[in-house]
């Protein structure tokens, strides 16, 4: 099933390809969305796919999945499965997206694009080719906040962007964390880097409307050479940390820091955005808040304000609470959920949707940092697409 769901189909079917954190997150948005938008096609959940049998047999019965393979082939092969989403480790992205997409099928997929560039641009070209439209999980797009936030800026309200701060840190317990896929950069490509600076990255982009011109500097590091296993001890291969700096295309100067080893922070993802006319402050950790610098008023009633985005005139909240009745996670994925449905039923998202071409782009940026902090070079993201 290519281009838009037909007007005969009564749902739209999904497979997920992937049972760990984000096929939680990603089967309870799909499960959800219809529950609090209205929605020309319900999605259904029609097949998942994970390689282990009993796993992915008890995800299935848990999140009301009609069936359960270990052979993600089939389902991204199978006639009920109008759109496939792709949960895999990095390394996966690009084999499952591509035949997906060649099998006629929509694809949404998980950040980053692909653990490489290479394979980021493979699945670009193989979107260009497709009948099917693409999707990458840049979740944060859906916090009303965030929201806001680039309807503030593409209003004027914050005149011409100067500077842009953005960071995003975890702590991770340091040499407590077992070995997992995602400190094997076979797997992973990247640690912190691609993990938390794509999210970054696409904040950035999304918020301003401005592409990064050039990666002016960056710094990553490694803390964490060895970490347990059931096989014992194994190499950490990824990094624990990322620093860079860049320049918008408006001259603007940006900086960017991913962090796992940030002891005290739990997930603290915020961006703060400066211009000739305001600035705004974002921080994941208060989510449900914004915070304006009114730069217009007159000095004597300057201050920052708290904007609680959670009236029924925000983005994505009148599908949910009352005013101040917060909203949490898991309602970012939802509603982009419902905006990815819009979309192959005809209709408009509120806000923009990454694509892959869209999603490409803050690959190359990713790129232009690895490459940066390895040869100290500047580098531009536009020379690598």
């Amino acid at each position: 099933m290519a281009g838009r769901i037909g007007s005969r189909a009564a749902s739209v079917g999904i497979a997920l390809v992937g049972t760990g954190f984000m096929g939680r997150a990603h089967a309870n948005a799909w499960r959800q969305a219809p529950c609090f938008f209205d929605l020309a096609r319900r999605p259904q959940l029609a097949v998942v796919a994970g390689r282990r049998g009993p796993v992915t047999r008890a995800f299935a019965q848990r999140w009301q999945v009609a069936r359960s393979l270990t052979d993600w082939t089939a389902a991204v092969r199978d006639p009920a499965v109008h759109l496939v989403d792709v949960l895999t480790p990095n390394h996966l992205h690009a084999p499952v997206a591509v035949a997906a997409l060649r099998a006629g099928k929509h694809v949404a997929c998980e950040k980053p694009l692909a653990g490489t560039l290479d394979d980021a641009r493979v699945m670009r070209d193989a979107a260009g080719k497709a009948k099917g439209r693409t999707f990458v999980w840049f979740n944060y797009r859906r916090c009303p906040a965030v929201g806001l936030m680039r309807q503030l800026v593409h209003e004027g309200r914050l005149g011409e962007i100067r500077q842009v701060r953005a960071r995003y840190l975890q702590d991770w317990g340091g040499a407590a964390t077992p070995m997992a896929w995602r400190f094997d950069a076979k797997l992973a490509g990247s640690g912190a880097h691609g993990d938390l600076n794509a999210h970054l990255v696409d904040l950035v982009r999304f918020t301003t409307g401005l592409e990064i011109d050039e990666v002016c500097g960056a710094i990553e590091a490694t803390f964490v050479g060895r970490r347990r296993s059931a096989r014992g001890r194994q190499a950490s291969t990824v990094d624990d940390a990322m620093l860079f700096l860049a320049r918008l295309a408006n001259g603007a100067t940006a900086s960017f820091e991913a962090s796992r080893v940030a002891t005290g922070n739990q997930n603290a993802n915020g961006v703060e955005l400066n211009g000739t006319k305001g600035s705004v402050r974002f921080d994941f950790e208060r989510m449900n808040e914004l915070e304006w610098w009114d730069h217009t008023l007159p000095a004597r009633l300057r201050g920052w304000s708290r904007i609680m985005c959670t009236d029924a005139s925000h983005p994505w909240v009148g599908a949910y609470w009352p005013a101040a009745h917060l909203i949490g996670y898991e309602h970012g994925f939802i509603s982009m959920a419902a905006d990815i449905v819009r979309v192959i039923t005809g209709q408009k998202p509120l806000l923009p949707l990454p694509d892959f071409q869209d999603a490409f782009r803050t690959q190359c940026v990713l790129e232009a940092a690895t490459r940066s902090a390895r040869t100290g070079g500047w580098v531009r993201p536009d020379s690598l697409a």
